[in-house]
């Protein structure tokens, strides 16, 4: 007997807003793949619209959290916008949690660049060049 996975709509503030359909219902962003174990231990998730970037960036945040075993990520195809995250846990852990506190954390790191970014930027201290035609 196999348990109801829950649905996933995980999104950046932002891009809640822009991943709605025609209805005003949301789009799904991430998919558990076939083949998943039953507690959730062990899985393939595919997020969309998402490509290396995403993929190499949320591959590491994961290998940082010691009770994941093993995360890989793939691009299935070149012309699709989809990855796909395999996560594997330590002690029957849920992988939707790491993935979901990875997600945060990544969110979180960039949050953190771009505010020091911004602060640079307004202290005006970095060189300007200008382009002579």
């Amino acid at each position: 007997m196999s348990r109801a996975l829950p649905k996933i709509f995980l999104a950046t503030k932002f891009e809640r807003s822009l991943h709605l359909d025609i209805m005003g219902e949301p789009i799904k962003k991430i998919n558990i793949m076939k083949g998943h174990e039953p507690d959730l231990s062990a899985a393939t998730y595919q997020i969309y619209d998402e490509t290396h970037t995403m993929g190499n960036a949320l591959r590491w945040m994961l290998m940082k959290n010691p009770k994941v075993e093993f995360c890989g990520y793939s691009a299935p195809h070149p012309s699709e916008n989809i990855i796909q995250v395999r996560i594997q846990m330590y002690d029957k852990l849920s992988s939707l949690t790491a993935l979901t506190e990875a997600l945060a954390a990544l969110d979180s790191l960039c949050e953190s660049v771009e505010g020091a970014y911004k602060e640079s930027l307004a202290l005006g201290n970095y060189e300007r060049w200008d382009e002579r035609s």
